[in-house]
């Protein structure tokens, strides 16, 4: 799979290394990041092809991240992990375009497909 470098922003250092090696070991490029805002300070690069972040972050969401990102611009699909899963959360999750949604604890095969299914070319 082609995808670039990926962006993970995880609060939970534990839970960020552990989706760094697990992409890194299928090949995938990372950039790993432990608020919203230190993603934001640096800003995506065009190089970016998707982002993977927790719902509940120090600071911004992982949901206002997202509307963040889109102020600026910014296209890449973003894929939320969250411990917080319910059907209201998903519906809004749906509303602000979130390519994937994964409640944790997830499966390694699970993250990676969501990454392959919201970087494929029709997206």
């Amino acid at each position: 799979m082609d995808a670039g470098i990926v962006l993970v922003i995880e609060d939970d250092e534990s839970v960020r290394r552990a989706i760094q090696r697990l992409l890194n070991a299928s090949g995938i490029s990372t950039a790993t990041y432990a608020s919203a805002e230190a993603l934001l300070a640096v800003g995506p690069s065009s190089s970016d092809t998707c982002v993977i972040t927790d719902l509940t972050l120090p600071g911004l969401s992982g949901l206002e991240l997202l509307t963040e990102l889109r102020k600026r611009g910014c296209v890449q699909p973003v894929i939320l992990i969250t411990a917080h899963d319910s059907a209201s959360m998903r519906e809004e999750a749906e509303r602000c375009g979130v390519a994937a949604l994964l409640p944790k604890p997830f499966h390694g095969v699970a993250l990676l497909g969501a990454i392959e299914a919201a970087i494929a070319p029709s997206h």
